[in-house]
């Protein structure tokens, strides 16, 4: 990948991914290390070139298999969240997809363990990861529902799909003190809401704070070649 392909050019310029930075600063994104992890990050190399003059738009996109990059206010969002208390060590992503969340963690977080249960996604990830030098990222092809127990307990946990009702191995894998921001509620599509929850395990159980309602794809047990 050359230096202009990382740049972008015309809608994929970094006038355009600042233009976007300022939107999520408006919108309420205040931590600036968020805000600059999002400004260093091609978005647009993440998703189908067919759609690159698209990424810096605020909205989700498709990546084909059923599932798509979240919108970069949300993802703003769960970062923001993930990191207010603290830089946790160890991060685990539940969901892959296309690597834009990935990356964006990466630049925050000094280790980040992902799993991904669409093979497919997975590998593309991975390669786009590797074109832009992240070497501390771990993947893994794997039931996101299962988490990564070998490399638990993690100081924070982030998952890019929606459950019914929160994993009981993400809990467990949780360090103390440590926080897991999740979707969680029916399907989108299925006429009811879904709420992003950043929960807080403490000595004694699980904090719950309901932050705001979001549109995720299901978070789905199994793999998928």
């Amino acid at each position: 990948m050359t230096d202009t392909e990382l740049l972008g050019i015309g809608f994929t310029s970094r006038r355009t991914r600042d233009r976007l930075v300022r939107r999520l600063a408006d919108a309420g994104i205040v931590d600036q290390r968020v805000l600059d992890a999002i400004a260093e990050t091609p978005r647009h190399i993440f998703v189908d070139e067919a759609l690159a003059h698209r990424a810096y738009e605020d909205t989700a996109l498709p990546i084909g298999h059923g599932q798509t990059i979240s919108q970069p206010y949300v993802v703003a969002r769960m970062t923001q969240a993930l990191i207010e208390h603290g830089i946790p060590e160890r991060v685990l992503e539940i969901g892959t997809g296309c690597g834009y969340q990935t990356a964006i963690l990466a630049r925050l977080i000094p280790r980040v363990y992902s799993v991904e249960r669409i093979a497919p996604l997975l590998e593309r990830a991975r390669e786009r990861l590797r074109r832009l030098r992240v070497t501390n990222v771990q993947l893994k092809h794997a039931d996101g529902t299962l988490g990564w127990p070998h490399k638990g307990p993690f100081g924070g946990i982030l998952a890019a799909a929606a459950p019914r009702s929160v994993p009981e191995g993400l809990l467990e894998q949780l360090a103390e003190g440590g926080h897991l921001i999740i979707p969680v509620g029916s399907p989108a599509g299925s006429g009811d809401t879904q709420e992003l929850l950043r929960l807080r395990r403490s000595p004694t159980g699980y904090e719950r704070e309901r932050l705001e309602q979001v549109r995720f794809v299901p978070l789905l047990s199994g793999t998928t070649p």
